[in-house]
Formats: structure tokens, sequence, C-alpha cells
């Protein structure tokens, strides 16, 4: 017998793009699943042409094949937990959103339009299909500012505002959401909005440019947390240590924005 057949095997998945300089996309979430130590699977959305300075061609998979993929997988070996990242396209976000009507599993929704160097990732039909088919099937969607903003119908800029935001989309379909401030001056403040409560998760900035895939490794991180279990606060508190460890040690690489350290 497998030593290891005593204990129950935390599974993850993501949904997401491939980023071949392995800083972003499904790369930055299976190596923060093993961080975190859960098992990953990955269903490829879209392919991407880039590299920590320029994103420089994206090929968007065919629906069908993004919806194969993901049948194989849960059929197999069903997960504890999923992700999802860049989807690509309208037909995409509709395919993950009719799958994730018989999930009985949480699923934590990124709502990725652009990417760290700005490059659109989705369409404005794509954004609309988000909003009004997969969001409200989403336990956990995790905005940043700019996101916030869009889906808020306000601007969102300090902490105030956050709070208004996290609230304001909630009502919107969302079990619960995760308003990022990364890009606040002064400390690194997040705000969930869960079960009727607010939340406020802080960190010191760390002054750095290697901050490459930092949406996709937060979201991972908490997504390999509700894997194994943990509920949502905790899966949030871990996941903001996890990535401002991994922002405090990134190794340095490349010649624009770095990747994370994810070990």
């Amino acid at each position: 017998m497998n030593r290891y057949t005593e204990f129950v095997t935390p599974v993850a998945l993501t949904i997401a793009g491939s980023d071949p300089s392995g800083g972003a996309g499904i790369q930055a979430d299976l190596k923060t699943f093993h961080r975190m130590e859960a098992y990953g699977e990955a269903v490829i959305t879209l392919i991407t042409v880039q590299n920590t300075v320029s994103v420089d061609r994206v090929e968007i998979l065919a629906a069908d094949l993004v919806r194969q993929q993901v049948d194989s997988v849960v059929r197999d070996i069903p997960p504890k937990a999923a992700k999802t990242g860049a989807l690509g396209s309208a037909e995409i976000v509709q395919t993950i959103a009719e799958a994730a009507q018989n999930w009985t599993f949480p699923l934590v929704v990124d709502p990725v339009m652009f990417s760290s160097k700005g490059s659109p990732l989705l369409d404005r039909a794509g954004h609309e299909a988000m909003v009004e088919l997969l969001i409200p099937r989403a336990t956990l969607l995790t905005p940043n500012l700019a996101e916030a903003s869009g889906l808020a119908g306000f601007s969102v800029t300090d902490v105030a505002s956050m709070r208004r935001a996290a609230e304001t989309i909630a009502a919107r379909g969302p079990k619960n959401v995760l308003v990022k401030g990364g890009h606040l001056l002064g400390e690194a403040v997040d705000i969930l909005f869960a079960d009727g409560h607010m939340h406020e998760f802080a960190a010191q900035r760390i002054p750095s440019t290697q901050t490459h895939g930092t949406g996709c490794t937060y979201s991972a991180a908490i997504t390999a947390e509700l894997a194994k279990g943990t509920a949502l606060p905790d899966a949030v508190a871990r996941a903001k240590t996890f990535i401002t460890r991994a922002i405090q040690w990134a190794p340095g690489l490349g010649h624009g924005t770095g990747p994370l350290n994810h070990f």
C-alpha cells in the first residue's frame, strides 16, 4: 500500500494562460500550488509570447478545447478548489461559467483583463460575459484597484473606497470579494468582504520592480489553501504572508519586471 494513502491529497486546479517566462499564468500557479502543498492541475486557455520586458503575442485557444481539458481533469482527478486567470474570450468565459454550474468545490475568479504590461487579455465582450456569467458563480473574486473600479462603477483609490467597492461588487453576485491594494500608496492593504464582514490584511510595502505575476500567485495561494480546507479569511491571511515574502525574496531575473520567488 502506498504510504501516502492515509492522507487526503488537496488538489487545486488553475484555468489560465501560459507565460513561457514562468512568472505568471499557469506556470506561477503550479509553482505556488506545489509550494503550498497542493497537487496542481492546469487547463490552458491561451498561449502568450512574453518575458519580463514585453508581451509580443497572444493566441487564444478554442473554447471547446478548453472545455474538454476541464471535463477531462475534473472527471478523473476532481479538485478541492479551482481558480481562473486570463480567459481570453467571451466564449471561454461562457464555457467555464457553464462548467462551474455543476461544481461543488470553491471557485476563485481573478478577473484578469490586462497583462501586467498592459496588453489586453480579454476583450469587451469577454468582460461583459465575465460580469454576467462567471463572476456570479465565484466563491471569491480577487480584483485589483483598476478592476475593482471598473466592476464597482466608481474610482477605487484608498482603503475607504476599497471597502465600499468590495460590498458593492459582492451585491452583484460573487459570494466574497477581495480587493487588492497592491498599488496603494503606503502600506499594501487588502480588503476582504466575506459573509457580510470586512477583513483587513496589511503588509509593509516592499519597494521592488520584481512583481511580475503577483495577482496570479496571490489567487493561486488562496486556492491552494481552500483546497486544503482552510477557512477563507485564514486562507487569505496565509496567502498574503506568502506573496509578501515572495516579493521580498525575488530572485532578480530578467531585464524588466521580474518574477517572484515562489519557493
